[in-house]
Order: C-alpha cells, then structure tokens, then sequence
C-alpha cells in the first residue's frame, strides 16, 4: 500500500469536544497532516478566502471535514457557498455529524458533499472512522491538483 503523504485538512466544528477528538484521532496515525480548525462556517469562508485574521493567507485545504449543525451559517449553508465557486468547488468536503436524517443526507449529497458520515458516540469508533476517513481521501482516491 501506497505510503500516507501529509495534507492540509480544514475541520469546520464548533463543539471543542469532537474538535479535540478528531485532533487527537488524527494526530495518533502518526501522518504530518496539517489540520486547521474553524469554529464556524463563517470562519471557515474567511479562513478560504483569506479575510479577516487569515489575511495574511492559509493553505488551500486538500480535504474539508465539516459538522452540519452550528449556530450563524450551517453547514449546508458553507456546503453550497463553496461549490458554487470555481476555485473552491473542487475540495472534497466530508460531512462529518451527528444528525443521520436522511433529509440531512440527502440535502448534503445534492449540494455536492463527497461523503456523509455519522459521528460515533464511542471513542474507539470515532477514532476508526478519523483513520477510514484519512486512509480513504490520503490513500485511496485519487484528488485533483491544489491550484495555488
């Protein structure tokens, strides 16, 4: 198998518990990844488009893990901001959430979500599913080129 290369993930989540977990998760696979969090879609737009405290510009994420339910812009909200932008709409997003409403999954895959994932109750699991989603997006697919 194919050797994980690092990669810059964005993780849009405003509950610092499943922050820290994915943090944690991601950091025990022992791959350099570069993940930034954003506490809003609000945040992550300014984060994107270099605004506000990202003025001085971030890099251009490889994969976006985004939480669906946050207070001010949603996720489904920032979901279709960014897939209606040429430059943006090419970032695999994987929704990563509690909610396992199929008017949720559905609404996501029609705004050109590459995944829905439920958040595990268990910490094992959510680490499982932390590592399948890193394994998946760094080994498995093939992503387009970053245009700087």
């Amino acid at each position: 198998m194919e050797k994980i290369k690092p990669a810059t993930i964005l993780l849009v989540e405003d509950d610092p518990g499943d922050q820290k977990l994915i943090k944690v998760s991601l950091k025990n696979q022992k791959i350099a990844n570069e993940l930034y969090i954003v506490g809003s879609g609000e945040e992550a737009m300014e984060f994107l488009y270099h605004r506000g405290k990202y003025s001085d510009g971030m890099p251009f994420p490889d994969l976006i893990l985004l939480d669906l339910k946050m207070p001010g812009m949603g996720g489904k909200e920032f979901l279709r901001r960014i897939k209606q932008d040429e430059r943006m709409k090419k970032i695999p997003v994987v929704i990563l959430t509690s909610s396992d409403s199929e008017k949720d999954i559905l609404d996501s895959y029609n705004l050109q979500a590459s995944g829905y994932v439920k958040k595990p109750v268990e910490l094992e699991d959510f680490k499982r599913v932390v590592k399948e989603i890193n394994e998946y997006w760094f080994i498995i697919c093939k992503l387009p080129p970053k245009e700087e």
